[in-house]
């Protein structure tokens, strides 16, 4: 018998808009020790169907019309609050899209991680925090002792990434349900998180629901992969299978979407169009109307870029200390991390410059430093003529005009209570880019620009998906039309499809405005194919800067070698 089977699994969100049908009648299995893959794009059903299976569906507005899923012989569509409780955390554990608002900022990262040991398995506080302490190190957290009682914004992105994977695993579950579980991960620590899967996996038995956007994780580390769209299962076949011989139309255009199978200087190939409303009934004819794509051929090359001689944006030997504090009445400084260690780099009008490193080499922090969110212990920041180390609060806000940044989480960098509409129209009235009658035009046209439909202006972040959030986020940078955009991971939490038209958008953007770009990821292929040249980051200093090709084919340094091997690959 299979460990869990979920069979014609229907859940609906009823608004005033409409009846939302994100989940339409979907049906798997899974046996113990079986890693199923679930990709497909943001928006497609993924998240909501595992938050369905763990009964985290609010109710109203969401609603499970009908569906099966037997876990271990135990309907978990019907069990009773107290029985889900038993469960959930113990025998199902779960990984959460978003880290940082799934940790609860006022407690410690000790007292959340030892929770799930407290409740399930009644083991003494000492013994919870060795394991605890044993699990931080297992998911690669340095120095596990001293980083048990830190805050959550005190870990980089990645690393509170890492924090939720040892929360989910502590208690070694028979099912691990893992929603996007390596998208702010490194590709060296993503390698290790897989590996540590593996490895539990074999030892204990463990069943993984594996749910992302990233195709060449999934060749690597799936046993089987169904592909959603549109709330319903596509297609499902083996990994070898589905990959070598894919038969769904949108199978074969998302994997035509992977930028490590694509040539750097050629636009990425990308699906036109938008998923069908989910709002409102659509016929199998309809959707793949989508995909009535031409025949498979490498797409036009991109139009060349000129890189100009001036330099926009100067950083000159920039530091970002931060003290180490301790005492609860009497606080005393105790040591400095060193975030940022003494970084230089000029980059031209034009130029994109990508900016590569593990999870906590300090490269959300530069960024933070450059826009003067945080401060600078040491160093200088030129933008033109601009030295903004040394400028007015006034002056800084004036030159935010030209260097805007989108920022790694894109839930927690957008207003709750802002609709899409007041979010984008905000900086457009603030700076008074455009007349106050051509705003909703502007709006409507900036979230066209990143995929998204006009008709969404008026919901709430809340409301979207996780790629879809981040989409807005990029909207916004691009509001103002800057000189400088600093992207730190702007596609991380996208699919495929959408990554590869946010990349064609911020390359076009380039092109056509000259615009310079600082590019964050973690994800080499991706920056590899949108950066003239790459600085690689390791322990708040840049060990590594040369052109795109030389730096992916030519690495001089241990740590850029190092980079480049543990990129996983899509087997076809």
């Amino acid at each position: 018998m299979p460990l869990l089977e979920v069979t014609d699994l229907r859940t609906y969100f009823h608004t005033r808009r409409g009846v939302y049908r994100a989940v339409d009648g979907v049906s798997f299995s899974l046996e113990k020790g079986e890693t199923l893959g679930i990709v497909g794009e943001s928006g497609s059903g993924k998240s909501v169907t595992c938050a369905t299976l763990l009964g985290l569906i609010p109710q109203p507005p969401g609603r499970i019309e009908s569906g099966r899923a037997l876990f271990d012989g135990t309907d978990l569509l019907h069990c009773s609050p107290s029985e889900l409780r038993a469960i959930r955390g113990k025998r199902i554990a779960m990984v959460f899209q978003d880290p940082m608002t799934s940790l609860n900022p006022y407690l410690r990262i000790a007292e959340q991680l030892i929770e799930p040991l407290l409740i399930h398995e009644k083991v003494s506080k000492t013994d919870a925090l060795a394991r605890g302490r044993a699990m931080l190190e297992a998911v690669g957290i340095p120095d596990a002792a001293k980083r048990l009682h830190s805050y959550p914004h005190e870990f980089s992105g990645g690393m509170r990434q890492r924090v939720m994977i040892a929360m989910a695993l502590i208690t070694k579950p028979d099912l691990l349900i893992a929603d996007e579980p390596t998208t702010a991960l490194d590709v060296t620590v993503q390698a290790q998180i897989l590996e540590l899967l593996k490895k539990l996996q074999r030892e204990l038995g463990m069943a993984v629901i594996f749910v992302t956007h990233d195709l060449a994780v999934v060749s690597g580390l799936c046993d089987r992969v169904q592909v959603m769209y549109a709330g319903r299962i596509v297609e499902s076949a083996d990994t070898r299978t589905l990959f070598r011989a894919p038969q769904h139309p949108y199978t074969k255009a998302l994997q035509r979407c992977i930028p490590a199978l694509q040539d750097k200087g050629r636009e990425l190939f990308t699906i036109p169009g938008l998923p069908p409303d989910l709002s409102k009934p659509f016929t199998e004819a309809e959707l793949l109307k989508r995909f009535d794509l031409p025949a498979e051929k490498s797409p036009a090359a991109a139009a060349p870029h000129a890189i100009g001689r001036e330099t926009v944006i100067s950083v000159q030997a920039v530091e970002t200390h931060f003290p180490i504090e301790s005492g609860f009445l009497f606080r005393k400084q105790t040591g400095t991390v060193k975030a940022v260690d003494g970084v230089s780099f000029e980059v031209r009008r034009g130029e994109v410059l990508g900016l590569v490193g593990e999870s906590g080499s300090g490269k959300s922090t530069l960024a933070r430093a450059i826009m003067q969110l945080v401060p600078v212990t040491a160093g200088t920041v030129v933008l033109g003529s601009r030295n903004l180390t040394a400028a007015s609060a006034a002056e800084i806000q004036a030159a935010r005009r030209d260097l805007q940044m989108v920022f790694q989480d894109p839930f927690a960098s957008l207003n709750p209570r802002l609709t899409v509409y007041a979010t984008l129209a905000e900086p457009l009235l603030v700076h008074g880019v455009v007349p106050p009658d051509q705003v909703p035009a502007r709006v409507a046209q900036l979230m066209e620009q990143v995929g998204l439909a006009p008709r969404f202006m008026q919901k709430y972040p809340h409301e979207f998906s996780g790629g879809q959030r981040q989409r807005i986020a990029i909207a916004r940078a691009l509001a103002l039309r800057p000189k400088v955009i600093i992207a730190d991971e702007p596609v991380s939490a996208l699919d495929v499809s959408i990554q590869a038209q946010i990349l064609n958008l911020l390359a076009g953007l380039v092109r056509t405005m000259d615009l310079t770009m600082i590019f964050i990821a973690h994800d080499l292929s991706v920056v590899k194919h949108v950066s003239d040249r790459i600085a690689v980051m390791y322990q708040g200093q840049i060990v590594e800067l040369g052109s795109a090709l030389d730096i992916m084919e030519r690495p001089q340094h241990p740590y850029t070698r190092a980079l480049i091997g543990a990129i996983p690959h899509v087997a076809r």
